[in-house]
């Protein structure tokens, strides 16, 4: 469980943050509370729509998220992640993909100030939360990998890539390589209620951003990524383990007790390991 806080951050010596995971007694009091709040009426509303919004009034992370200013309560699973891990230090490159609708990037934004670097990615046309960019289209499209390439070349290269052509040199877009200190997955295709087939999508876009974390992560950088839970999970994960020297499982609390998504966490990128060599001897194998 993570730390209970009181106002603000202010552990381990690091910048104190405006959004922090509630306390567990504020808690319970908010889901007490909400329990006993009436529905509204509504005449066309199905036994589903009744039974999400009785959920919601139930669940204390979405009163604590409303409370807080937060566009979600999935930014409470990311502040529970950050709190156990430490990814997040001011000034660094963070690339958030599947940032829609933006509470995990209000988190990053906050706890990378001052002077750090968001950039959000998302195949909905969503605004980025205040101190942060976006790249929108389908992660999965080579246009788009090289459209947010062409992003992150900018913002390394400040304000002298603001004279370049959408279509930068091949030595600005190589300063892609090793610049990024923290890779974030939260994406997660629209679910079919197939388990199966769920997971194995789940998979094809937890490669992807794994493939796309190794190209571009710092030695020593973190990736965090979504994934629903099934046979394909433990391959992913010895993949990851080729790529980083810590590699954990978590459901952070705020995750909703029946889904089966599940985060990896994987910290300490390891120097020199290609996206070649992790998926070639893989193949080999």
């Amino acid at each position: 469980m993570p730390t209970p806080r009181s106002s603000s951050l202010g552990i381990c010596g690091r910048r104190r943050s405006r959004f922090i995971f509630p306390l567990h007694d504020d808690a319970l009091a908010l889901s007490t509370a909400a329990s006993r709040l009436p529905l509204q009426a509504t005449y066309s509303s199905s036994a589903s729509s009744h039974r999400w919004k009785r959920r919601q009034h139930a669940d204390h992370f979405v009163q604590e998220s409303k409370e807080q200013g937060l566009l979600s309560r999935a930014a409470f699973k990311l502040i529970e992640i950050d709190e156990k891990h430490k990814l997040f230090k001011p000034a660094q490159t963070v690339i958030d993909l599947g940032f829609s609708p933006g509470s995990w990037t209000q988190v990053v934004v906050d706890r990378t100030a001052p002077n750090g670097k968001v950039i959000g990615v998302d195949i909905q046309p969503t605004r980025p939360p205040e101190g942060a960019t976006a790249v929108h289209g389908d992660f999965l499209r080579a246009d788009t990998l090289e459209r947010l390439r062409v992003h992150i070349a900018s913002l390394n290269a400040r304000g002298a890539a603001q004279n370049e052509s959408p279509s930068l040199s091949d030595s600005l877009a190589h300063s892609v390589e090793n610049s990024v200190d923290v890779v974030l997955s939260d994406m997660l295709m629209n679910t079919s209620g197939v388990a199966f087939r769920d997971h194995s999508r789940s998979m094809d876009l937890s490669h992807a951003a794994y493939a796309f974390a190794l190209q571009t992560l710092k030695p020593g950088g973190s990736f965090v990524c979504k994934f629903l839970t099934g046979q394909e999970d433990k391959l992913l994960e010895s993949l990851l383990r080729k790529g980083f020297a810590v590699v954990k499982r978590l459901k952070p609390e705020a995750s909703r007790r029946e889904s089966r998504e599940n985060y990896f966490v994987c910290l300490k990128r390891r120097h020199g390991v290609s996206k070649n060599e992790v998926y070639n001897d893989d193949m080999a194998g």
